[in-house]
């Protein structure tokens, strides 16, 4: 059999746009002979619709929008992800057609639902109650919706859901595996999931074929990288990352196995100007601007906005104090200039006398909080007003440290439609940087080297109120991305009231994060809509106390 696994790009919701793709695919497949064409899950609909799946008018354009899916399969099967209902929103299925020849002759409904980090199907979705094979030209396929496939105690130490999917499908003797999937990239997931199927094609001896959707949507961004490994755990296909594909299986032919494709950071930095294009583009956004402060985190997003929206449609401004050292000023202005972009400098000199001369009538200076803050968000306001009057998109340029911490400054740096590295802690936009001056300097090496600072006073560091960065970010990743409690956390040799401190600021900040724009996921542990940790609690630790 000829199987075409397609990786595209939908957009929630818009379901003419979808179906034009979808036919387009079917197209090209049987251009080529195929027998079979495979799409991703929910890819209909696009992943995920979250509460438009409560809209029975919706839920009516669905089934329309899969109609016409079905009138154009003539000549070749089909497997589909979309929703079906049962009569009304309150039971719907997340579930995968196979269609040949304009008739639908199998259905599997996803079983296991995730309802944890982004995920919330047990909200809109029922689970299936079976699963069984489907006959399609001579073979059995074994058909799975993505969490389906993320439940295997000896994969994962612990079984997840009461069911093993896979062990039903075996049951009933499958020729193949196919699974499709809508699963959101992390940094480090693709490693995962090689692991996961190898070790089901080793552990059941029968090939399998995952297909994931590519494309942002809000927060998450879809990596594709669909992949078909052999009945002996050899990865001998795979898709393009983070690009729209489509690949060709012939289960009669034999395929060498391919060389390992490993992740590493060009991954998380692809994901990023990925998630910064559809996020503008899907929401017919063009034009951006962001505060070129001197400093490295926006020296990172503006390499991204450039790579992701093209450097003429990006604007960095430069708002100088009487803080702002020159080494700021001219780093900012050359890093606009090796990236093409436009530039402004305003400075916020005379705003900031005119607060100081209504908050401090004596004349003095008091270099406290509130006159750190009111600079931020002068500039804030600023961007603000270039953004209306413009037509531009405000970029936050907030990293996940300081997000974490509190180290953000409400309606002030943290102000913008999108958050682009919240999910990036500071360590890694050192080494993202690096990787982006790999070959050249774009980024003036003087915003590397030199320490960080807000230039808020004279003389200020970042770590003059903050633990050095090397180990924040270790504490910050053990707590809130692998939820290490804190005595273990300090078993692991780090300094009691260092781990007490840090800690104490992540639980304070919690209102401030709620706060601040929408964040591109890139970790297993964000602070965006994977998060559902409450604001207003009592609950702290023991050794809080002591």
């Amino acid at each position: 059999m000829k199987i075409a696994i397609v990786q595209y790009n939908p957009k929630v919701g818009d379901l003419k746009g979808n179906i034009s793709k979808t036919k387009e695919f079917i197209q090209r497949a049987k251009e080529e002979n195929c027998d079979l064409v495979v799409f991703p899950e929910l890819s209909l609909t696009g992943y995920p619709p979250r509460d438009l799946l409560l809209r029975d008018d919706f839920i009516k354009a669905c089934d329309r929008a899969l109609q016409e899916i079905i009138d154009f399969t003539q000549g070749i099967g089909v497997i589909i992800g979309t929703v079906i209902d049962e009569g009304n929103v309150f039971l719907l299925y997340n579930s995968a057609l196979l269609i040949d020849d304009r008739k639908i002759i199998g259905r599997v409904d996803k079983s296991l639902l995730p309802n944890y980090d982004v995920f919330e199907e047990a909200r809109y979705f029922q689970s299936s109650k079976q699963v069984k094979c489907i006959e399609f030209k001579g073979m059995r396929l074994g058909i799975s919706i993505c969490e389906d496939i993320w439940n295997d105690e000896d994969l994962f130490g612990q079984e997840r859901y009461a069911r093993n999917i896979l062990d039903e499908l075996y049951a009933d003797k499958p020729d193949i595996f196919i699974n499709l999937s809508a699963s959101p990239y992390h940094y480090g997931k693709h490693e995962i999931r090689k692991e996961m199927i190898a070790h089901y094609t080793q552990k059941y001896g029968i090939p399998f074929v995952y297909v994931n959707q590519i494309g942002g949507n809000d927060e998450l961004v879809f990596d594709g990288s669909s992949m078909i490994y052999n009945d002996r755990g050899q990865l001998i296909l795979h898709g393009k990352t983070f690009e729209e594909d489509m690949i060709i299986y012939d289960t009669d032919k034999s395929y060498p196995a391919l060389s390992d494709c490993k992740e590493d950071i060009s991954w998380m930095y692809r994901g990023l100007v990925f998630g910064v294009k559809d996020y503008f583009h899907k929401n017919g956004f063009s034009k951006t601007l962001l505060g070129l402060s001197g400093g490295i985190d926006s020296a990172l997003v503006a390499c991204i906005a450039a790579d992701a929206l093209g450097r003429e449609n990006v604007l960095g401004v430069m708002m100088p104090s009487r803080y702002t050292s020159r080494e700021s000023k001219d780093d900012a202005r050359q890093l606009a200039k090796n990236l093409g972009i436009e530039y402004r400098e305003i400075s916020i000199e005379k705003l900031f006398d005119e607060y100081m001369s209504i908050f401090n009538p004596e004349g003095k200076i008091h270099g406290d909080l509130a006159e750190e803050n009111i600079q931020a968000r002068i500039r804030g306001n600023l961007l603000m007003f270039i953004s209306n009057r413009e037509g531009r998109v405000l970029l936050c340029p907030s990293n996940k440290s300081e997000i974490a911490v509190g180290y953000s400054t409400l309606y002030g740096d943290s102000c913008g439609g999108l958050a682009v590295i919240g999910d990036v802690l500071k360590s890694e936009v050192y080494e993202l940087c690096r990787y982006i001056n790999r070959d050249m300097e774009i980024i003036p090496n003087n915003i590397i080297t030199k320490a960080p600072t807000a230039e808020l006073r004279e003389g200020q560091k970042d770590e003059d109120s903050l633990p050095p960065y090397s180990i924040l970010d270790k504490v910050l990743k053990m707590y809130v991305e692998d939820r290490v409690s804190l005595e273990e956390i300090i078993d692991k040799g780090y300094d009691r009231q260092t781990v007490y401190r840090i800690i104490g600021m992540i639980d304070k900040a919690e209102y401030k994060r709620r706060q601040i724009p929408p964040i591109i996921k890139l970790s297993h542990g964000d602070f965006g809509m994977g998060r559902k940790h409450p604001v207003v609690h009592g609950f702290r630790p023991e050794v809080y106390e002591q």
